[in-house]
């Protein structure tokens, strides 16, 4: 069979930043840690598998792959290994699962450190653009991940890297637009572990990385940052049950004068308000948020966005509509655009599909579609993400609509 280039693979490690020593790298942490053995997976097992000279790598690289990408092996752009007759061969099964979720997590965490390369943060010396450069690198990875798979592991991971950030901040010389860059990475830093401890359900913690990330973003006088951190603390009020406080942050927000040139930041900004507004029983004014959101969207050029907006695209703005409409009370509205959503998501953003899958769920359970939300519950794609707070929602879906259903 003539090669054929794995273009799905390489797509992968140009989403999560990786470079093939990385990815290599992380492979090895992960066998290391599950089998007890080096995988001795280097760099050029990565180009055989990219330039499809290697159609299937054999079981010691792939289930760390599968650990990595959270995806299946085709999914990952292998072809199965075919038996004398033509018959695929059925992959290696999985290990059985023997570790508690959280021990899982954390041994997972010490393979992205490396793969992500947050263990490569500077801790002495004197610090300059290029060394910011390459952290603001890691910091993309970090939010590809995110976007990509959800917290999980990622939690430990970008809160180690932010102790090492805030190490350099402390140990290292540096002039002043230097710092102000770092304080800046910090603040991104900060975000980005923020929303991983709000998807594993550390309401408590996310609050206070969040926090983190405001006073960061304040001393960095970057307005961007402290929008972004304004934003994510407004999320933090409406779940905790304060959305007509989620409301004020977000409008005053809006009235920062650099939002201007930043359409994407402001459709986020709207769309958020419009939900909150929703909760309050503002029904006219939540759609004047969507509609206001989706205006400012059209301005947006995403190719350029900052490495954290890259969920926001038009099926995101969509996703965000429904679950205004949810908190409306407008279940159908919102099925219909939860159901929009799902057909433009992009394959990339395995954490979303699985939400908005769920969301897709509860809907149709609200709307008293019993048999609708059982069956979509059982086909919500969880392989790779790694969120409890969509898990716990699933499971409370699935078990409602059984109970309803056994009534």
């Amino acid at each position: 069979m003539p090669k054929q280039r794995n273009t799905t693979l390489e797509a992968l490690l140009t989403e999560f930043g990786y470079t093939h020593q990385q990815l290599a790298d992380g492979v090895n942490r992960i066998a290391l840690d599950e089998y007890g053995t080096p995988a001795n997976c280097t760099d050029r097992h990565v180009r055989r598998w990219i330039a499809g000279e290697v159609r299937w790598p054999w079981p010691r690289y792939l289930q760390p792959l599968q650990e990595i990408f959270g995806r299946s092996p085709e999914d990952m752009g292998f072809v199965p290994r075919t038996g004398p007759k033509g018959a695929a061969l059925a992959p290696r099964p999985a290990p059985a699962e023997e570790r508690h979720p959280v021990q899982r997590r954390t041994f997972i965490a010490g393979a992205l450190m490396t793969a992500l390369g947050t263990d490569q943060a500077p801790q002495k010396g004197r610090l300059g653009m290029a060394d910011v450069d390459r952290i603001q690198g890691t910091i993309t990875r970090l939010d590809a991940h995110f976007n990509g798979l959800g917290g999980g592991a990622l939690y430990e991971v970008a809160v180690d890297y932010l102790a090492r950030l805030q190490r350099a901040l402390d140990r290292c010389v540096y002039g002043e637009r230097v710092e102000r860059a770092l304080m800046r990475s910090v603040a991104d830093v900060a975000a980005c572990a923020g929303w991983s401890a709000h998807d594993c359900g550390d309401y408590a913690r996310a609050a206070q990385l969040r926090n983190e990330a405001l006073q960061a973003a304040l001393l960095a006088r970057d307005p961007v940052a402290v929008t972004r951190a304004w934003s994510d603390l407004a999320a933090q009020s409406a779940h905790a049950g304060r959305p007509a406080e989620a409301a004020r942050i977000n409008r005053a927000a809006l009235t920062e004068r650099h939002l201007r040139t930043q359409p994407l930041i402001s459709a986020l900004l709207h769309a958020r308000l419009a939900e909150c507004l929703a909760q309050t029983g503002d029904r006219s004014g939540m759609g004047r948020q969507l509609a206001a959101a989706e205006r400012v969207y059209d301005r947006a050029e995403p190719e350029g966005a900052a490495s954290w907006l890259a969920f926001l695209t038009p099926a995101e703005l969509s996703g965000l509509g429904a679950i205004a409409h949810q908190s409306a009370g407008q279940y159908a509205r919102a099925e219909q655009k939860t159901t929009q959503t799902l057909e433009l998501l992009d394959a990339r953003f395995t954490r979303n599909r699985a939400y908005y899958a769920v969301l897709l769920a509860e809907l149709q359970l609200a709307q008293g579609d019993l048999e609708r939300a059982a069956a979509t519950a059982a086909d919500v794609p969880m392989s790779g993400v790694a969120s409890s707070r969509i898990t716990a929602r699933l499971d409370q879906v699935a078990n409602a609509a059984r109970k309803e259903g056994s009534l």
